[in-house]
């Protein structure tokens, strides 16, 4: 909420450890360059979708870059980002650009993203099939044996070879200050994007990490359907600025529900789904 007050120029109250209600009259965007430091591992990711949001209303070009955990728990890495929400937003007419600097993983963080938004005029969107062409994705780790990420890569390559696609997935291995971590991300690339991650923990065998995220990426591209469970809510609020756009998604999540609840009292615009929690659903703005 910080980082949209100042880009917004808005007024934020109520902001402080342990308050029960917050208070935020946005202003105008005009664009800028702005930094902002989480100071833990919390997610950048989670601090640029607000942003980009926001972007869509901007006078002027956003530069940003947020310092953070770019691969962490229950938030969409960098490279998921870069590599599956860009470009689907794209297709609606979002102009941005992501570049990873420095990956952040738990408990450090340290992690730099920068983040170029440029006053986007969005067009509704029509996505309902999916055709993909290959799979791509990404094996890092820090500070640890470079085997670690090549074992993710190869157990992901195993799986998602059932596929048929061509599979090229990069290993990246990097050393420094900032402690130590591993991940993967995957997506597949065709007419639309899908993507699943996995992250690395103590005590976690690379092979189970690797297979987490192709497991996942498999079971998203089978369902024939052209978003993710994860892309399936985070395009809602673009869909409710634009209006007449139909989208099917593998997977209609809490998440999803919650943002056209709230989109649908911000914008009054609303949305149908034809599916049930859980399970694949058509999301239609009205």
């Amino acid at each position: 909420m910080r980082a949209i007050a100042e880009i917004s120029n808005g007024r934020l109250s109520g902001d402080e450890l342990g308050s029960m209600e917050l208070e935020f009259s946005p202003g105008r965007v005009e664009g800028g360059k702005f930094e902002f430091d989480i100071k833990t591992a919390g997610s950048t990711g989670l601090v640029l979708q607000a942003i980009m949001i926001a972007s869509t209303a901007s006078r002027g070009e956003l530069d940003v870059t947020v310092r953070g955990g770019t691969d962490v728990l229950w938030a969409p890495t960098a490279d998921y980002l870069r590599e599956v929400t860009l470009p689907i937003l794209g297709m609606m007419g979002y102009t941005a650009k992501l570049e990873l600097i420095e990956r952040g993983y738990y408990p450090e963080g340290g992690g730099v993203v920068h983040a170029s938004m440029e006053p986007s005029i969005l067009r509704p969107l029509v996505l309902e099939n999916a055709e993909i062409h290959c799979i791509r994705g990404v094996s890092h780790s820090r500070n640890l044996p470079i085997h670690v990420a090549e074992r993710q890569a190869e157990s992901a390559r195993r799986i998602l070879k059932r596929t048929g696609l061509d599979v090229d997935i990069r290993v990246e291995d990097a050393s420094g200050s900032l402690g130590r971590g591993s991940g993967i991300t995957l997506w597949a690339e065709g007419n639309t994007r899908l993507g699943a991650t996995s992250l690395g923990k103590p005590g976690k065998r690379a092979e189970l990490v690797g297979a987490e995220a192709a497991e996942e990426l498999l079971g998203f591209i089978e369902s024939g359907r052209p978003l993710d469970r994860y892309m399936g809510d985070q395009i809602i609020p673009y869909m409710a600025i634009t209006g007449n756009s139909r989208v099917a998604t593998c997977e209609l999540t809490l998440h999803a529900e919650t943002n056209m609840m709230l989109a649908e009292k911000i914008t009054g615009r609303k949305f149908r789904v034809d599916g049930e929690r859980g399970g694949p659903a058509i999301i239609e703005t009205l």
